[in-house]
């Protein structure tokens, strides 16, 4: 720390890229201000499942699972995005997804080789749940932060950042009505979902949700980074991009798997994705659909036997999977409208504004599919499947409208340089996780995506931060 600033390093933001951030800005010798909004550390990660995505891991392979790399998951990460993303970030995140792995793991984070499993479309189990969620995580990067000399200024939102007039290097923030200076600066302040006015300037898309939308992640992550960077001259790219989850919107809460029973039909009446399809693709896919949106149509002795299932125990324990298609949830929801009644199939399929002949041929293949055993169009379980034969019949509009997360944000290099139009490197900024944009593209590529994004850049721009640091002091 030199005598014109107060630290050699201030990061904005404490969820799992800042705590990352600041962890490895004081291991490379820097001073460090970590800033947060809220009460404590943690910010959207401490609330998430608690998955990380990565490839040719310790974990994959004490599973047996051999042949995996970052080189596929690249191609993966491309195709699924069909291009439509910065290769160099996205080969950053798989490349560096694997060190992170093993960097938390280090901590103590366990990553039990039982709970893998395929996050997203891939040919290879790189969902690595972490025992005890996403909190779990949090907790251990706090722990670590707790471990350094790393000062931590909570319940603080920063107003501005510092800038020089004669260099345009950012040197310090403005917060708790004080100026505070530094050699660099990291924004990773998360998101902007809980901010209905950005939602409506950067993700349209899920503003059209109107009532239907609502965020899952942390109350503060209202687009500070996104603000503070604009103030240095960042550019702003991924217009309309993050994650939507399906919901029938009974109630405010996260539904990450839904039961295989349900049969989605579009408004021509046909089904068009296997219903139990990964949340990676599924609100893509329901969002390309004639009005933005699916029924899940089912009959009424699915609707009597509807039980929380088995397999997704571990998700009700952990409070990831609400009841909602549950016996008595839908015949309370009968009562709301939100679920559809009608005693046959074309009359239901008028309520709904689904093409009536197509719904009839379509339930006619589906129930003759459940009978041979084969679903022959989407090739779900056909231990999931359960025939629609017996009235009165349902469906309940799904939309994808629960805000995940956000990916519009402050566009970076591969060393996490905040960059401005003409894509130079802002002198003294730097950003990570979903504060950033690019990263992220228009298909989710799996379970885990955006805490492995969250930690690769963090760990990337509190290093990168501090070797700016050391080189103007």
């Amino acid at each position: 720390m030199t005598q014109d600033r107060d630290f050699d390093v201030i990061v904005v933001g404490g969820g799992g890229a800042g705590m990352s951030a600041a962890i490895m800005a004081s291991d490379a010798g820097a001073s460090v201000l970590l800033i947060e909004a809220d009460a404590k550390l943690g910010g959207s990660t401490a609330l998430s499942g608690g998955v990380y995505y990565a490839a040719g891991t310790s974990v994959q392979r004490a599973k047996g699972i051999e042949g995996d790399s970052a080189e596929l998951m690249f191609e993966y990460y491309m195709t699924l995005n069909q291009y439509r993303v910065e290769a160099s970030l996205a080969r950053t995140i798989c490349d560096n997804a694997t060190p992170g792995l093993d960097w938390l793991m280090s901590m103590g984070v366990e990553f039990h080789p039982e709970d893998l499993y395929s996050s997203g479309v891939e040919s290879f189990e790189r969902g690595h749940h972490a025992h005890g969620n996403g909190a779990a995580i949090a907790a251990a990067l706090d722990r670590e932060v707790s471990k350094r000399p790393i000062d931590v200024a909570l319940k603080t939102r920063v107003q501005r950042l510092l800038i020089d007039d004669a260099t345009g290097r950012v040197v310090g923030v403005h917060a708790g009505g004080q100026d505070v200076r530094a050699g660099a600066v990291v924004l990773t302040t998360g998101g902007f979902g809980a901010n209905p006015h950005f939602l409506y300037k950067y993700y349209p898309e899920a503003a059209a949700q109107g009532d239907w939308a609502w965020y899952i992640g942390n109350k503060n992550c209202v687009g500070d980074g996104l603000l503070l960077g604009q103030q240095a001259g960042a550019d702003i790219v991924g217009h309309n991009r993050g994650l939507l989850l399906t919901t029938p919107n009974f109630r405010k809460e996260l539904e990450v798997f839904v039961p295989g029973w349900l049969v989605y039909v579009n408004r021509e009446g046909r089904r068009f994705i296997k219903e139990t399809a990964e949340y990676a693709v599924m609100s893509g896919v329901v969002k390309a659909q004639t009005g933005g949106s699916c029924f899940a149509i089912f009959d009424d002795v699915a609707k009597r036997e509807a039980r929380p299932i088995e397999k997704y125990a571990d998700a009700f324990a952990s409070g990831v999977l609400p009841l909602n298609w549950v016996a008595d949830e839908l015949e309370a929801q009968v009562k709301t409208g939100k679920v559809i009644k009608a005693d046959t199939l074309d009359e239901l399929a008028i309520r709904c504004g689904i093409r009536p002949g197509s719904l009839n041929a379509t339930v006619e293949t589906y129930n003759a599919d459940t009978d041979a055993g084969l679903d022959s169009m989407f090739f779900k379980d056909p231990a999931d499947m359960k025939p629609i034969r017996t009235g009165p019949f349902y469906a309940v509009e799904v939309r994808p409208a629960i805000v995940c997360l956000t990916s519009t944000g402050v566009r970076i290099n591969a060393s996490a340089q905040a960059l401005d139009e003409l894509d130079t490197p802002i002198r003294g900024l730097f950003a990570g996780g979903e504060t950033t944009g690019g990263v992220l593209g228009e298909r989710y590529i799996g379970g885990g995506n955006s805490i492995a994004n969250a930690i690769v850049f963090g760990r990337i721009a509190g290093r990168s931060a501090a070797a700016e640091a050391r080189r103007n002091a």
